[in-house]
């Protein structure tokens, strides 16, 4: 399984004025598992190259909080490839702090390419392939 582990360890910086993790940060993370596991392939352009596309990008993105991450915790931040589609990715991911569930989050991804009429999301098929010769499956 496409699956990757981020380490993230959380300072002041990262939180709010209530000393929790100020929310978009979670977004950021899930973000960066989501490139951590692109890296040992070559990373994010490597796919741009390889494959002629603009980019792979976000459609739609959400996350369920489930307990507070603070200043000095050590995140763990795991996520994986949920479900492959003609034209988009699915990809879930959960946030522990321990043994605590800190949040559940999904992301869904394009491919995206130049078309004839702007920008738009391109076929997974290629990518899919590429990623399951590294990861299995």
């Amino acid at each position: 399984m496409m699956r990757a582990t981020n380490p993230v360890q959380v300072v002041f910086g990262d939180c709010d004025p209530a000393a929790i993790v100020f929310y978009p940060n979670i977004f950021r993370w899930m973000d960066g598992a989501f490139h951590h596991m692109l890296r040992p392939l070559g990373g994010h352009q490597y796919f741009c190259d390889a494959l002629g596309i603009v980019g792979i990008g976000l459609v739609e993105v959400g996350a369920r909080f489930r307990s507070p991450i603070r200043d000095g915790d050590t995140l763990l931040v795991e996520g994986h490839v949920s479900e492959w589609a003609r034209r988009t990715l699915t990809l879930s991911y959960t946030g522990r702090v321990g043994d605590n569930l800190a949040f559940e989050g999904t992301e869904v991804r394009c491919l995206f390419t130049r078309g004839e009429n702007g920008i738009v999301a391109g076929d997974t098929t290629d990518f899919r392939e590429m990623l399951s010769r590294h990861y299995g499956g």
